[in-house]
């Protein structure tokens, strides 16, 4: 991986997004469903926060096990919205900008995905995950021809 190319070449761009009226019934849905931690919430494609796995579980700590603690959960999850434990104030990218730039930008911050927005519009995410699947990747290409 050349650390001077675009995050464009490595970003994911086919994501799945939450609207910050959402239920949290649907964010349990999608981690459920997917094997993502990182959920970007947009409104008229414009990004608005976004909800990580831990964000999600720390609003739902505790309400694991005994049926009545599952209702209690059921009713916090379709009676609770997105907007009220997204992250907002996000560092965000340029599809542009370089992927050293957020190497650094992972390794200062504790978070591990970066939005990529292109004149105002949420058009990808990285993530740390792809850092590591795409040198992961490299050195299996490299090892091939060894």
């Amino acid at each position: 991986m050349n650390l001077l190319s675009p995050v464009r070449t490595i970003m994911t761009n086919h994501l799945q997004t939450l609207h910050p009226k959402d239920e949290l019934r649907k964010v349990k849905d999608i981690f459920e469903a997917k094997r993502i931690h990182h959920i970007p919430v947009v409104e008229d494609g414009i990004l608005k926060g976004i909800i990580s796995k831990s964000d999600y579980l720390f609003f739902c700590r505790g309400f694991k096990g005994i049926n009545t603690e599952l209702k209690v959960e059921r009713y916090r999850l379709n009676n609770h919205r997105v907007e009220e434990i997204m992250t907002t104030g996000l560092a965000t990218m340029n599809p542009d900008d370089k992927i050293n730039v957020a190497l650094e930008i992972f390794k200062v911050n504790l978070f591990h995905a970066i939005p990529i927005v292109e004149d105002g519009l949420l058009i990808g995410i990285v993530t740390t995950y792809d850092i590591i699947e795409n040198l992961a990747n490299d050195k299996i290409a490299e090892n091939k021809y060894v």
